[in-house]
């Protein structure tokens, strides 16, 4: 075996579909090489700080910036004014109220110029040679701002006599949404032997991201060309975004997006400060530097969740679902996000149905203004908080019905015989082992254990609950993605795509992909994805699609390698085409030993010109670029058990075992979707033990820093353990479903679940979330108290 073959079948054996393999970038992101927006410098760039509102609610009377402007180092200070010929920040959803018409907002200006609707609401923007100059100009912007009253509940802001944000808006509701009959439902639960309700709020929380928001605005005055470099979740997305805002050809913006500290979707859409710079840097002549700290990160990053819902589900007298009816709010914040309508509405639709058969769904959501920091895609965006829906109400159903809660699960799942199935939500689940899944989650959590485990706990003097949650996720459907693929002179192959890596490890897996389908090493596959000139299209990181869309389009890419590889080949071996046969990453005469490396073909073709006489279609490299047609989304799905350990005297709780067993179809890399699963999984902790947004009755922003919004850190974690029993989907040529965010829609109701389960033996039932230490603690007490008073 030659030294290439070797190569190749080394390849294929340590770096292909299903191997372990260990991200690309992380040697030099843990040396702290990596390059990140904020350490990008520009000659002569000048930098820019935001003027923000203090107020919540205000008209805006006047804004003065003579003071600022005379400051040193200042160069121009911007207002809403000087931003009018440029369009606004638009939510580009085509959501439709229940009577058919459109969801109604009013775009959004870069700087407020009429009012301000929240705490943190850019009003203008000071640039000048240096950010302590930026600072120091912008701290004397006099604003003149008539306060009015706030609201910053979607409930209260919906309620008659609320203040109003837009006179366009009434009643402050953007969008009235409706799935389902409602007819239909309601006597399903009329005629129902039990009808479970439960009011369930996901509350406000902060992104976080560890990396600020950062962006560079250049202007090429001769080409006319708006240039902005930024961390993104996709630079295409984000490239037409922009257009639509200046009014400009597909040629005239371009998007660079390097390293990504972190974005959860927060980053994924345009923000104001973008328009700012870029503006400044057309005036100036000089590009345009702005990065946020972590206090206007707190106020101006689009937070998440802040759903207020009520969840009724109804029962027959075998404890079989009748029904599901989930009604309540979403909080839009001050604006209308890209995203925010979707969360409450669409996507907490199609992901409260879980593993569960139900015959009837109806979902009414008011998704409403308040004077609060927008509100848009988090991880998991909306199939977190349709699976807390499901799973708290099967606890609490099991509870009033007497029957034990993993019985009642399993006599409602969906059997494997019965796929593909045709859910309520206008969704069709594929394929899918949902009882099978459960009884191996249940084993390799030892649920059977559990009870030792609790007497254990009790003779410490702890309370101990079993959580359990099953989740159905819904990826993004219906889309495209570009995969090209390019052999470079120096002996590498580059794969262009149009998702993008913000910690992912998109690197490694797209090169394994690649290397199992075409035989290329993997030490040569390079990965291009941050850069909008080199696209033709691209969809971005987004709603765990990312393997599913690059995957097939890497697939599909690769396919048209090989077919016209064994044209090129024939010609160089000096047969018929259809005598060429490819078997990992050689292309061979059929029944004879002459064959070519795919590598030494494209090394072939740079430096032996083909003769002038052959047909315009043959192909003249094995380059291809490459665009998908629409790929369906998938649906992961997985069970997630958890116990916990409450300390009674304080409240105080740890996860103390956790296991996770999950169906992601074809698995490319178990060590990346491992690390995937156990950060959402993380994450949905944070959000039932530790992290809330609150907003006093002014709102203003209590919870605006780490001191007093609760991170999950290091010792929160427990030990996870991820186990993947996957049915492939043939929705895709890799089987892949997605994974990214799954881990938070086991996590957040499974920890919720073990909590309540540990608590259950006070009569406690239900608590919001977070349930700090303090929370549970008074919990505890009341119901103490309740009992020594009956």
């Amino acid at each position: 075996m030659d030294d290439r073959a070797t190569q190749t079948a080394l390849s294929l054996t340590k770096f292909g579909i299903g191997q372990p393999v260990t991200r690309k970038e992380d040697p030099t992101l843990v040396q702290g090489m990596g390059r990140y927006n904020d350490d990008i410098g520009l000659p002569n760039q000048a930098h820019a700080w935001m003027v923000r509102s203090s107020q919540a609610h205000g008209i805006i009377r006047g804004i003065d910036t003579e003071a600022a402007k005379a400051m040193p180092g200042v160069l121009a200070v911007l207002t809403g004014a000087d931003l009018k010929a440029y369009g606004g920040l638009k939510c580009t959803l085509p959501l439709k109220n229940r009577d058919g018409s459109p969801i109604k907002y009013v775009p959004r200006p870069a700087l407020a110029t009429d009012k301000v609707r929240f705490v943190g609401d850019p009003v203008a923007c000071v640039i000048a040679e240096t950010v302590a100059q930026a600072k120091d100009a912008a701290e004397t912007v006099a604003l003149d701002i008539e306060p009015l009253p706030a609201v910053v509940s979607a409930r209260d802001a919906a309620k008659p006599g609320a203040p109003q944000l837009y006179d366009e808006v009434p009643g402050n509701i953007a969008l009235d949404y409706q799935h389902g009959d409602s007819a239909k439902v309601a006597e399903a639960l009329k005629d129902s032997a039990h009808v479970v309700s439960l009011p369930l709020i996901n509350q406000r929380l902060v992104v976080a991201s560890m990396e600020p928001r950062s962006a560079i605005g250049e202007f090429d005055k001769k080409d006319e060309r708006w240039v902005l470099h930024s961390s993104s979740q996709g630079v295409f997305g984000m490239k037409n975004l922009l257009r639509d805002i200046f009014g400009a050809a597909p040629d005239k913006v371009r998007v660079l997006t390097g390293n990504v500290g972190g974005s959860f979707g927060m980053k994924a859409t345009v923000y104001p400060e973008y328009v700012c710079i870029l503006h400044a840097a057309k005036v100036l002549g000089r590009p345009v530097k702005w990065t946020d700290d972590r206090s206007g990160s707190f106020i101006s990053d689009h937070h998440g969740r802040d759903f207020d819902m009520t969840i009724e589900v109804g029962f027959d007298k075998d404890g079989l679902i009748t029904a599901m009816r989930i009604t309540g709010y979403g909080n839009l914040g001050g604006y209308c996000s890209n995203f925010g309508p979707m969360l409450p509405t669409l996507n907490l639709t199609k992901n409260s149905i879980s593993m569960y058969r139900t015959p009837l769904l109806e979902v009414s959501t008011k998704c409403v203004f308040s004077n609060t920091t927008l509100v848009s895609a988090y991880r998991g965006a909306g199939r977190p908080e349709g699976a807390l829906s499901i799973e708290r109400t099967m606890d609490v159903a099991a509870a009033e019905l007497g029957i034990d809660k993993l019985e009642l699960r399993r006599r409602n799942f969906i059997k494997a015989k019965d796929m593909p199935h045709a859910t309520p939500a206008g969704t069709t689940y594929d394929c899918g082992d949902f009882p099978g899944l459960f009884k191996e989650a249940l084993l390799q959590g030892d649920a059977k254990g559990f009870a030792k485990r609790k007497r254990e706990s009790k003779k410490a003097g702890k309370l101990r609950g079993l959580g359990v949650a099953c989740y159905v996720e819904t990826t993004a459907q219906n889309t495209q993605e570009q995969g090209g693929i390019r052999f470079n002179a120096d002996g590498t192959v580059t794969i262009i795509t149009g998702t993008l890596d913000y910690g992912q490890g998109h690197a490694s897996t797209f090169a394994q992909v690649l290397s199992a389908k075409l035989g290329v090493p993997f030490d040569k596959i390079k990965l291009l994805q941050g850069d909008s000139d080199e696209l033709v299209h691209g969809g971005g990181t987004g709603g765990s699609r990312s393997a599913m869309m690059s995957g097939t389009a890497i697939v599909q890419a690769s396919d048209k390698v090989i077919e016209a590889g064994k044209k090129l080949a024939a010609h160089v071996l000096e047969a018929s085409a259809g005598d060429i046969e490819f078997t990992n990453g050689d292309f061979t005469i059929a029944g004879t030993d002459r064959t070519i490396n795919i590598m030494a073909l494209a090394e072939k073709l740079r430096t032996t010109a083909l003769p002038d006489d052959m047909p315009k279609d043959f192909p003249k490299t094995l380059d291809i670029t490459h665009v998908t047609e629409s790929v369906a989304g998938t649906y992961p799905n997985g069970v997630h058990v958890v116990e916990v350990e409450i300390e009674p005297d304080t409240g105080l709780t740890r996860v103390v075992k956790y296991n996770a067993v999950n169906d992601f179809g074809t698995v490319i890399n178990p060590l990346l979707v491992e690390g995937q699963v156990q950060g959402g999984i993380v994450q949905g902790l944070g959000q039932v033990l530790l992290e809330g947004v609150v907003y006093d009755a002014a709102g203003q922003l209590v919870t605006g820093s780490f001191q007093d919004y609760a991170m999950p850190r290091a010792h929160d974690a427990p030990m996870i353990t991820v186990a993947n029993r996957p049915v492939p989907t043939k929705t895709n040529p890799l089987g892949a479903k997605g994974c990214g965010e799954a881990g938070t829609s086991g996590g957040l109701p499974a920890v919720a679940n073990a909590v309540i389960d540990a608590l259950s033996e006070f009569g406690i039932r239900h608590l919001e979330m977070p349930m700090t230490a303090s929370r549970i603690w008074e919990a505890i007490e009341e119901a103490k108290a309740k009992k020594q008073s009956a």
